[in-house]
């Protein structure tokens, strides 16, 4: 075939695989955010949580959901494509002028991986900033004595105010903590006059008792300011961990920089990054997943799907996403359990599909 021909078959592949993709990714995306929001209704009237609140709560997490949605809206919507182009004989046609499947396919993965360069960046722009904000009204309907905003976590306790830049989840003896990080305690006399300031490098909390570390106490009285410091000392707050925990965004929200920087600061103190660093490699991993994901489920628009209809290949696709999901989860849990470098973890299930992919079209080109 001419340059000119394998330009207009790669045309045909890509907006039949653009438009099948496109709207399988709206139906996935909308289903997903109309059971959030009649989750979010049964809140409305919970310390002041509104119906707005709940739509807006909504609004804010779609590019969230559009980023988790996609990679399963590339598999269905590219073998429903494909298929389509297998039941008008177009693939027939295709095959028989010389082209390979793995030719037809890269048409279609072409297109995949040109759109996935938009959905990363969304991923790590306006989907975890949506988080932070679902997060934030979360927080103010759950209590209304703890809030996010721009510089950490403020929280009231008794007569003090608690200022934290940022609050981690760790590992401890195989179940989760919260820390806390940069830690700032003020205390306040009844006529509202600052009168004691704790300044921590982080606190944690153990059994029923918080405990701030690398302290620095500065008090306020009639003949100036007093400055102590200490390496550890008890703090009796009346913060709920658990409440605390709710907090703090999942890990897999979070962009890749912050990811990053949470790593850095947990293996810094002598500590397991656990959840981080699994986010970290899953969310470097991504675009390669989806990519051999989707060319792993091209095999199936060449054979049986041609005298399929709309609804088995919709099932094969289905089937062929939660398979990769479940392996995907699977892979990470055992690489935790056993000590499997997160990195490894994570790129196992797309070193599997790729070499079932490539030992399929070595054998059909």
């Amino acid at each position: 075939m001419s340059a000119l021909a394998i330009k207009r078959v790669d045309r045909l592949v890509g907006f039949s695989v653009l438009g099948s993709l496109l709207t399988v990714w709206l139906v996935l995306t909308g289903f997903d955010a109309v059971t959030q929001l009649l989750r979010q209704l049964g809140y409305v009237g919970k310390n002041g949580f509104t119906t707005m609140d709940a739509v807006v709560y909504v609004l804010v997490t779609v590019p969230r959901r559009l980023y988790e949605m996609f990679i399963f809206a590339a598999v269905i919507g590219g073998l429903l494509s494909l298929g389509g182009l297998a039941g008008t004989g177009e693939l027939t046609a295709l095959r028989a002028a010389g082209m390979s499947r793995l030719r037809i396919a890269l048409s279609a993965v072409g297109v995949i991986a040109v759109l996935i360069v938009g959905v990363v960046v969304l991923g790590e722009t306006a989907a975890p900033w949506g988080d932070q904000k679902a997060q934030a009204m979360q927080l103010r309907m759950r209590t209304a004595n703890l809030g996010m905003v721009g510089n950490g976590l403020w929280a009231r306790d008794g007569d003090r105010m608690v200022n934290a830049r940022s609050t981690l989840i760790r590992q401890v003896e195989g179940r989760s903590a919260i820390q806390l990080e940069d830690v700032r305690v003020f205390t306040f006399t009844p006529d509202g006059r600052l009168e004691r300031l704790e300044w921590a490098k982080s606190a944690d909390h153990h059994g029923r008792q918080w405990t701030l570390h690398d302290v620095q106490t500065s008090t306020l009285d009639e003949k100036g300011v007093h400055v102590t410091g200490e390496a550890s000392v008890p703090w009796d707050s009346s913060l709920n961990p658990q409440l605390l925990e709710q907090s703090v965004i999942q890990p897999q929200y979070l962009p890749m920089r912050s990811l990053h920087r949470n790593m850095r600061y947990l293996e810094a103190n002598g500590q397991n990054p656990g959840a981080y660093a699994v986010a970290f490699w899953g969310r470097a991993l991504y675009p390669l997943n989806a990519l051999v994901l989707v060319l792993c489920a091209m095999p199936f628009a060449f054979g049986a799907l041609r005298s399929g209809g709309l609804g088995k290949r919709l099932f094969v696709g289905i089937l062929l996403a939660i398979g990769w999901y479940f392996l995907q989860k699977a892979m990470v849990n055992f690489g935790t359990v056993y000590g499997v470098p997160p990195l490894l973890a994570n790129l196992l299930p797309a070193v599997v599909l790729g070499g079932t992919a490539w030992l399929y079209f070595r054998r059909r080109l």
